[in-house]
């Protein structure tokens, strides 16, 4: 730690001495990210409308203004995950309205939320104000909306637990375990009380009125009912519930504590009093229950398990939870229905399970019309969890096509098993567009892995990428890491040799491991940089980035030998060593030279310039995303939790010369995020220290590189990925770039005394 401190202040002071200016003053032209629509995407003919946002799995809705336009815009807090998503309520082309994706906002909401977050007005000031599980995960926690720059929301805490009274004892926590609570004006008073499934037993519903004293409404709460509209739950069979106002044996012998239930408030029939929508965990259907009693005192008497009616009744994987509010821009608050599970070990997939229900009643009583299984997921790429992008020239057309990996059903109560969504690159070198061919290239899904991160690489040294694969097996769970060999020409469309996976030996192989290859020592062989979880007692303790180092041998399987087990000691905010970390590497800066940015379970991603010039204890960047909506850079909100899996990639899709940054979600979706104050090197062929001359350059089908001694060259993408090698020296080299991809590369020569030159070739 002290190493870190004593690196950071030589930096800053170096930062001083030649006149740069501060964080503060420089926030706005540092190098970062910026999240952007980098391309079009297109499905089943449609062309998607937020296609980089990243998916969705355990999404809980609200509605507020974020941009102060005093349009409801959309908040979404996802709860496996526990990422937020904001939409804006934009104009659409051609007239309308559509949800527009709208990263920025996030950041305007609190990073620690957890289990659940709902926003709703306590105060009347016609801000919804923020209800969210306080840190300890049980109680309940208040942030309350106030006016914001250009009126945008700012949330302040005022309750860290709110507590209410109880029979004259001493106040009690509202404790909402794992349930969703519903927090709204039960009694008509005007006040917004708070309704809970009693997490001790889940057999019963709290109602906590709020006895606030003000002519609007306070934080004030009283325990005045424990069995609210008389609900029991007995805990048998899925939609099976008691209506009792005294206390009744479900099944003696029953076991207290359960897993959740989630409870939504809406007036179903319009007679003025609220009526019930319930969710269990481990239960596929959506409850409702008819209030036949009063605002004041309510009494429900049966259960409805075919909601909203039999031909379109709710059926999620598990849990499923309601949110009422208008989302087709037509006044009149619909309904949607996601799962609200916490972790996935069920095996759920998740890419279709957002249920929109319009409203489309004129009345006081709602008619809820089934609409669409997958609200916002049909606009994102979404491959159910746990995505890994990837870019390869699929066809050989020049252009980088999308390679995303995800997980689904093999069957019906089967396992998850990864398949590989294969979108083409159908637009132009600049302007591309990915239309989806198949959700399952090559028919990976029939090799039954239940993890996949795939990466791309030349690792025998033919000129032809190969399909490099690390995960686990679906059944017994075995980890590998390995690859499909290509076995095309150079510049061909690739033919992998699936029915041969190419064990790569001697790495821990641990199921959430991820890998990169690249040529860190600078000898003309790729490398191996390794993000591992792993403890395994035959290998060094430890998880974080391990470093294999090519040794040149054959096969490559065996060539790769442990060099460093904590590759520039790389650790978390807390000290501790990053779990399930994802390196990339690739010039992300524009300088000629390779970066490392690498991210970890808890969504934060690093930046490491240089990476050669790196030694010992790496020099860091973190909050690397700008954000336009506060004008400063930011860690993106990505979720933190950890269990999230993420995965990276880096390829130059639109020929701007600077490679975009992708990152695959746990949600099963992708972000695209481009470069920003990305300053080219000047550094050319006058100023390098072995002058080169390349000629044509820009080049379509060949260039030629000549030297003033004898050179071995290489040829990189901006990725690092060596595309081009002619290892016997000569003055003079003729590259074939046929079957390359439009673009930025950097030619590397080398003399055999080391005298290295690095010339910029782009290729047309």
């Amino acid at each position: 730690m002290t190493q870190r401190v004593i690196h950071s202040f030589s930096v800053l002071i170096l930062l001083l001495a030649v006149g740069l200016p501060t964080v503060a003053t420089a926030q706005n032209t540092a190098f970062g990210f910026e999240f952007r629509d980098v391309a079009k995407v297109v499905q089943a003919g449609d062309t998607l409308r937020s296609p980089w946002a990243g998916g969705l799995d355990s999404p809980q809705f609200s509605s507020l203004d974020l941009n102060g336009d005093s349009q409801n815009d959309l908040f979404i807090f996802d709860r496996r995950t526990r990422r937020v998503l904001t939409f804006l309520n934009a104009a659409a082309p051609g007239g309308g309205r559509q949800w527009q994706y709208a990263p920025d906002y996030a950041l305007l909401f609190p990073a620690d939320l957890q289990n659940w977050a709902l926003l709703r007005d306590y105060d009347c000031d016609g801000r919804p104000d923020l209800f969210t599980s306080a840190n300890n995960g049980n109680d309940v926690r208040v942030f309350r909306n106030v006016a914001g720059v250009g009126g945008r929301p700012q949330f302040q805490l005022v309750v860290a637990q709110i507590r209410a009274a109880f029979a004259g004892s001493s106040p009690i926590n509202i404790n909402t375990g794992n349930n969703l609570p519903s927090i709204k004006d039960v009694d008509g008073d005007g006040r917004l009380d708070i309704l809970v499934v009693d997490w001790d037993s889940n057999r019963i519903i709290s109602q906590y009125q709020n006895i606030s004293t003000g002519s609007c409404g306070g934080l004030s709460f009283e325990l005045t009912n424990q069995v609210w509209g008389n609900i029991r739950n007995c805990l048998g069979t899925c939609g099976s519930y008691l209506f009792s106002a005294t206390p009744v044996i479900c099944r003696p012998g029953q076991v207290q504590h359960t897993f959740g239930s989630n409870l939504t408030l809406v007036d179903l029939d319009g007679d003025g009093d609220q009526d019930a929508l319930m969710g269990r965990d481990y239960c596929t259907e959506l409850v409702s229950m008819l209030n036949q009693g009063t605002p004041q005192s309510a009494a429900m008497t049966s259960a409805n398990t075919n909601f909203p009616t039999a031909a379109t009744a709710v059926r999620l994987p598990y849990f499923p939870a309601a949110y009422h509010l208008d989302v087709n821009f037509d006044g009149r608050p619909d309904l949607l229905v996601a799962p609200n599970v916490y972790d996935n070990l069920d095996s759920i997939e998740m890419r279709r399970t957002v249920r929109y229900y319009e409203n489309t009643s004129t009345g006081a009583a709602p008619v809820f019309d089934f609409r669409q299984p997958d609200f916002l997921q049909k606009e994102m790429i979404e491959t159910s969890t746990q995505a890994a992008p990837v870019f390869l020239d699929v066809d050989a057309d020049g252009r980088q096509d999308l390679l995303v990996s995800g997980l689904r059903r093999d069957a019906p109560g089967g396992f998850l098993v990864a398949s590989l969504a294969y979108y083409r690159n159908t637009g132009t070198a600049t302007r591309p567009v990915y239309q989806l061919i198949t959700s399952d290239y090559l028919n990976l899904s029939s090799k039954k892995f239940g993890g996949l991160r795939p990466t791309i690489a030349d690792l025998n040294r033919d000129g032809a990428p190969d399909l490099v694969c690390i995960g686990y097996y679906s059944i017994g769970r075995r980890q590998f890491l390995g690859y499909y060999q290509n076995l095309a020409a150079a510049g061909q469309a690739p033919n992998f040799d699936t029915a041969t996976m190419r064990y790569i030996e001697n790495v821990p192989n641990d199921a959430d491991d991820a890998v990169t290859f690249f040529d860190v020592d600078n000898d003309g062989y790729l490398d191996m940089l390794y993000g591992t979880y792993s403890n395994r007692s035959d290998f060094p303790a430890g998880q974080g980035l391990w470093y294999f180092r090519n040794n040149g041998t054959s096969p490559v399987e065996s060539a790769f030998v442990l060099t460093n087990s904590d590759f520039g000691q790389i650790r978390t905010a807390a000290g501790t060593r990053p779990a399930k970390l994802y390196p990339i590497v690739a010039d992300f800066d524009g300088d000629t030279m390779p970066d490392l940015v690498t991210i970890d379970a808890t969504g934060t991603v690093k930046f490491f310039a240089n990476l050669r010039a790196q030694n010992g204890i790496f020099l860091e960047r973190t909050s690397l995303f700008y954000n336009a909506a506060t004008g400063a850079y930011d860690d993106g909100y990505l979720g933190n939790r950890e269990s999230n899996h993420f995965a990276l990639a880096a390829a130059d899709v639109n020929g701007d010369g600077a490679p975009e940054l992708f990152i695959g979600t746990e949600a099963g979706g992708v972000l695209a995020a481009t470069t920003r104050n990305r300053v080219l090197s000047t550094r050319g062929a006058a100023t390098q220290a072995l002058p080169l001359s390349l000629y044509p350059n820009p080049a379509t089908a060949t260039t030629t590189v000549e030297a003033a001694r004898p050179v071995s060259l290489s040829l990189l993408d901006l990725t690092g990925r060596v595309v081009r090698t002619a290892a016997t020296p000569a003055r003079q080299h003729h590259l074939d770039l046929r079957g390359l991809a439009a673009g930025l590369y950097l030619v590397r020569c080398q003399t055999a005394d080391g005298q290295i030159g690095i010339q910029r070739l782009v290729v047309k």
